[in-house]
């Protein structure tokens, strides 16, 4: 790429006389300068977007208004494991993965591979599935089942809607806290996320002193979204349920990351604030509840968000969170992941770089991420 950029600069440039014999070498500087962005797209992210975070506080009073009525909340989990399941294992990590009950390949899929890991980088890693109530016999026993064989569903004590994904973000960290006092750090993800604990934990690594201990709130943070006043969208929320113009920063809920203290600190402030009818979306309401706790999201280049990405072996073994997976995919995609040695530095760069510009073009022009 840089030798091709340089030829064209050269045959373009080269003849018109000494007072363009600086040209060429303007032109290399500047592919230059694009292949050091491509191989660094992510830290110029990250940077773009912390340049625009808002990092003032609001004040807490101010955030859910007074006349919000809160529905019944879930007090308590329906099928679980044993309630000691996560101080026996001592996780570090634990995931809690939010799925849909009908979504039994989509769990099977996660267990076979990313969920199906018991320790990573030398940490206990541990997974396990939230869900709701459901309303078909069939299905509700189907639950049953796969709670009794497989021992990693967490129900709790609300109807599993699209409109009760708040509720279902409450039980899970409501059941994390109690539940899961020795892990470190959680992570919720969606069923349709290919999660990557390994890169996650390098990350951390990298980003944070393993001894130091406070609050973390890391994803793919949204800037500036604006509450939507459609009647017709199942994102509506009027103004008697959220009166500000914007909302506060917060981590798209496909999948985000709480340090211990952060769960305590958000979910103390979700247990006690107001829910308005209906209810915001559920990564919203956890961004209302951190900002009202005094707990600021951080941004990771490494979590896609609600985008999907375009595959790349490097680009993934890269990448924390990839959304719009569907089982299928997750299975070939895990396996050719772990076919063969780790890419290198420089490849993985290259590889990350190529993956994030199709993906922001496969946005742009509407297309899919298999771009």
């Amino acid at each position: 790429m840089v030798g091709r950029g340089l030829l064209v600069c050269n045959g373009r440039l080269g003849k018109r006389g000494s007072r363009a014999g600086i040209l060429p070498y303007v032109c290399a500087a500047g592919v230059c300068a694009a292949v050091m962005a491509l191989l660094f797209v992510d830290l110029i992210e990250s940077w773009v977007t912390s340049m625009n975070m808002n990092v003032v506080m609001m004040d807490p009073h101010g955030i859910f208004p007074p006349q919000s009525a809160p529905p019944s909340r879930p007090e308590d989990s329906l099928l679980r494991p044993t309630r000691l399941v996560s101080q026996r294992a001592k996780p570090y990590l634990i995931t809690m993965v939010t799925s849909a009950p009908a979504n039994q390949r989509a769990r099977q899929a996660i267990r076979d591979t990313w969920g199906g890991e018991v320790e990573v980088r030398g940490l206990r890693v541990m997974t396990l599935f939230m869900v709701g109530v459901v309303s078909d016999p069939g299905l509700s026993k189907m639950l049953i089942e796969e709670a009794r064989e497989r021992r990693d569903l967490v129900q709790g004590r609300f109807l599993d809607s699209y409109s009760n994904l708040t509720l279902k973000t409450l039980s899970m960290l409501g059941w994390a806290r109690r539940f899961c006092p020795q892990a470190q750090f959680l992570a919720k993800v969606d069923d349709d996320v290919l999660f990557n604990p390994s890169a996650l934990l390098h990350y951390l690594n990298k980003s944070r002193n393993p001894y130091e201990q406070g609050d973390l709130y890391l994803g793919r943070v949204h800037l500036n979204v604006a509450p939507d006043r459609d009647p017709d969208s199942r994102h509506y929320l009027p103004s008697g349920a959220y009166p500000r113009p914007v909302f506060p920063d917060y981590c798209s809920g496909t999948a985000y990351v709480l340090s211990r203290s952060a769960l305590l600190k958000i979910s103390l402030s979700a247990s006690v604030s107001p829910l308005s009818t209906p209810l915001p979306p559920e990564d919203v309401f956890v961004g209302l509840c951190a900002r009202t706790a005094g707990v600021l999201p951080s941004h990771c280049p490494l979590f896609s968000g609600s985008a999907g990405l375009p595959y790349g072996r490097c680009c993934y073994q890269a990448m924390v969170s990839v959304h719009h997976v569907s089982p299928r995919e997750m299975l070939h995609f895990w396996a050719d992941l772990h076919s063969s040695s780790s890419c290198s530095w420089l490849t993985q760069r290259a590889s990350l770089g190529v993956c994030k510009v199709r993906g922001m073009l496969g946005l742009a022009l509407g297309l899919k991420k298999g771009l």
